[in-house]
């Protein structure tokens, strides 16, 4: 198999066909600095974001870090709400509608998830905009990576680097402090105290990130992300991306401002080259659509922009749908896409009742295998149970233990006074239930350990186990 792979290449007017290495590393990109709607809006939708990121580590709810993954104590405490390991399957609900919703705003808008909230891309630009403000926009840094070193050069690579390389200190620090405790982290790595493990990873996502965003960047999105090789899956016809209209466009070819162009059969490509000056990827959008575009829109903005200059229509590049390019509407009332919404509501609804229902009191009840009943001189049945109780509540609370079972039955019980667990513990009690020897109709009957909070009643959990009494 040849390790050489085509390219096409438009050099005066005519296509000509070259031959490149698989494995040549490709040219650095050099993104041009651009302002309009999509901009605007990946602000707004990027900038909430990274705040959250950034600063909810620092918040503190009942005594607690908002978001923190406690992995040594397998605990997960998210705003009001902590979850232990017996929780997993509300973890696998939660990716599962997360991956579900994915596909479902996929198959209305694309990869827009990509464009405007991707860590990916979010990142890629920040370090973009770093670049931006040490070494002046694209063409000035083109010019200055091709100039030799020299004093202000170094200068203006080293500010490059120092913000890239703080950017990635804050963003390693964030996101270990989610599983360490960002208050803790910082004042360890202060007073250099900190654990190995957490010096070990704060190191290697800062590493990380410097990396992937200052120098793999649109490889990722290329090569690395899994998302871009199936995402043709959930396309249609309807499915809205950003297009290049070529029936308006072509044929594209630069010209002055006030000519009769359409007379000269042009189309209103003037063919500047802003729309690939301006991609993270560096694809051309009017070669069609690409596994590689993210949809981010900065080709949109650009296009108009020059648009704008030329007096032309906007909306040459645009996001819009193959149908309507081919027929000039787009259906937005399709099964699929409701079908899609349907079943999304439907799992967004019961992933919420089970997590509003969820009782932050669980508790086990296991019979004591050493003996399966006990006679006792007064002619009481006793057996013996283990109760095991686990407070995922963020606040200790004590708890009574109390036994339901057949009417007419004279349950006691004896155990020990005073069970207060703390957040976060598994707290083991033996119990002692007895039934006089006289009442007992049968070999086993039904009970129910009910395991409740004093200071808080709707806290409790109940179990169902066996009495065991003679033949």
């Amino acid at each position: 198999m040849s390790d050489r792979i085509p390219t096409r290449e438009e050099q005066d007017g005519d296509g000509e066909v070259r031959y490149r290495m698989l494995y040549e590393s490709e040219d650095k990109v050099y993104i041009r600095h651009i302002r309009g709607v999509y901009t605007r809006i990946r602000k707004y939708t990027g900038l909430p974001l990274l705040l959250a990121f950034f600063f909810i580590p620092w918040i503190n709810i009942d005594g607690h870090q908002a978001v923190h993954f406690d992995l040594p104590a397998r605990q997960f405490h998210i705003l009001w709400t902590t979850f232990g390991p017996q929780d997993g399957f509300l973890l696998a609900w939660l990716l599962i509608i997360s991956a579900f919703a994915l596909f479902a705003v996929t198959t209305w808008l694309g990869r827009v998830w990509c464009g405007f909230t991707c860590p990916q891309t979010v990142w890629t630009l920040m370090f973009i905009w770093a670049e931006r403000v040490c070494e002046g926009d694209r063409s000035k840094r083109m010019k200055l990576d091709a100039s030799p070193w020299n004093a202000e050069k170094v200068l203006r690579k080293s500010g490059t680097h120092l913000i890239w390389l703080l950017i990635s200190l804050a963003t390693a620090l964030a996101f270990v402090g989610y599983f360490y405790g960002i208050r803790d982290l910082v004042v360890d790595l202060a007073t250099f105290s900190a654990h190995p493990q957490g010096v070990f990873w704060v190191a290697f996502f800062t590493f990380a990130t410097y990396m992937n965003a200052g120098f793999m960047r649109e490889q990722v999105c290329k090569y690395m992300c899994p998302y871009a090789r199936f995402q043709s899956v959930m396309y249609d016809k309807d499915t809205l991306a950003v297009y290049y209209d070529a029936r308006r466009g072509e044929a594209r070819g630069p010209r002055k401002k006030n000519i009769d162009y359409k007379a000269q059969g042009m189309g209103d490509c003037i063919d500047c080259f802003w729309c690939v000056q301006v991609c993270p990827v560096d694809i051309d959008i009017r070669d069609g659509m690409q596994y590689e575009c993210i949809n981010c829109g900065l080709c949109v903005d650009a296009c108009n922009s020059v648009m704008d200059k030329m007096e032309y229509p906007r909306g040459l590049i645009r996001f819009t749908s193959e149908d309507e390019l081919e027929t000039g509407k787009t259906n937005f009332a399709r099964p699929r896409l409701f079908g899609y919404g349907l079943v999304l509501l439907l799992m967004i609804g019961a992933f919420a009742y089970a997590v509003s229902t969820r009782s932050p009191v669980q508790a086990e009840v296991l019979r004591d295998r050493g003996a399966r009943m006990y006679r006792v001189s007064q002619g009481l049945v006793q057996n013996v149970y283990t109760v095991k109780i686990n407070n995922m509540d963020q606040k200790p609370h004590e708890f009574s233990i109390h036994i339901e079972g057949r009417e007419g039955y004279d349950y006691s019980l004896r155990m020990q006074q005073g069970i207060v667990v703390n957040p976060g513990e598994v707290y083991s009690v033996p119990i002692r239930v007895s039934v006089p020897q006289q009442q007992l109709k049968k070999t086993k009957h039904d009970i129910e350990i009910v395991i409740q909070a004093k200071d808080a009643p709707e806290l409790e959990d109940r179990h169902q186990t066996v009495f065991i009494g003679p033949k």
